[in-house]
């Protein structure tokens, strides 16, 4: 008896067994590490009326923490697509020495703790630091303000770019350029008309990526933002200090408005990605 067409688009067919064991363990890993947690802090923050909630997530203080790091999360992201765009480049296209090494120093955000990064930053960018020191003179101060928030982002969100970019670029044959080079495109040209739009996805997951990780960005931001209420206080500091004075519908309340917004935005973003891609392989 043949199976049902339903059931056919259900799954492919598999010469390796063991579809329903793999799908069973894999809703219940995905329950207990993602899908319960969520649960937990939505059903904590029901307890709160809703004239309690509007008015915790639409206080001053909260507001502020928020812009600070749902807005310099977005301007670190777009650092990185710029500059770890370049970084690719280079590492793919050309040979020079120690690359090997210059290739390796990319992940050193990712096994690096955060805590280590942001005082590393805090003391490079500070007044006497190596770097502060230079730019003290010019009347900029890194450490402290929301720009050393942002110098932190996009130090812990440059790998993500650059690791989703570069097999991308990597796999792009050399071949269309030189064919677009021999029917008269400048390099300009063949960079915005060849290669942007074959890596633009991949720019638009990095990007999502390095914004997403951001976001949440703990540990090398609280030593060098200074944390001032209303002027360098980011989300998830303010979420810590709730839960230290023991008002925890608050710090969940606060939660879930990043939750919120943070999937919002990355749905978006995801579209985008998934709409360059069809238009990419239209145009293929």
């Amino acid at each position: 008896m043949s199976a049902s067409p339903s059931r056919i688009a259900f799954r492919q067919k598999s010469v390796i067994p063991g579809f329903g064991l793999t799908m069973g363990l894999t809703l219940t890993w995905l329950g207990l590490i993602v899908l319960l947690p969520l649960s937990a802090l939505f059903i904590k923050t029901s307890e709160l009326t809703f004239d309690r909630f509007i008015a915790i997530v639409t206080a001053t203080r909260t507001l502020h923490a928020l812009q600070v790091s749902f807005g310099l999360a977005l301007v670190a992201a777009l650092v990185n697509v710029v500059f770890g765009a370049i970084v690719v480049w280079v590492l793919v296209r050309y040979e020079f020495p120690f690359k090997k090494v210059v290739d390796a120093l990319i992940d050193i955000p990712f096994a690096l703790p955060t805590a280590v990064a942001g005082i590393a930053l805090t003391a490079l960018y500070a007044e006497n630091g190596w770097v502060g020191s230079l730019l003290a003179p010019l009347g900029i101060q890194v450490s402290f303000t929301p720009l050393g928030i942002v110098v932190a982002l996009v130090f812990i969100g440059l790998p993500f770019v650059v690791r989703t970019v570069q097999p991308v670029l990597a796999d792009l044959d050399q071949e269309l350029e030189e064919a677009a080079a021999s029917l008269g495109a400048s390099r300009p040209q063949t960079l915005v008309k060849v290669v942007l739009p074959s890596v633009w996805p991949a720019l638009l997951t990095g990007f999502a990526l390095a914004f997403a990780r951001a976001v949440g960005e703990y540990g090398s931001v609280i030593f060098i933002a200074g944390n001032l209420p209303g002027v360098s206080e980011i989300a998830p500091l303010l979420i810590v200090i709730r839960l230290e004075e023991f008002r925890y519908a608050d710090a969940t309340a606060i939660a879930t408005v990043m939750l919120v917004a943070s999937f919002l935005l990355l749905l978006i973003i995801n579209r985008l990605q998934r709409w360059a891609e069809l238009r990419g392989s239209r145009n293929a």
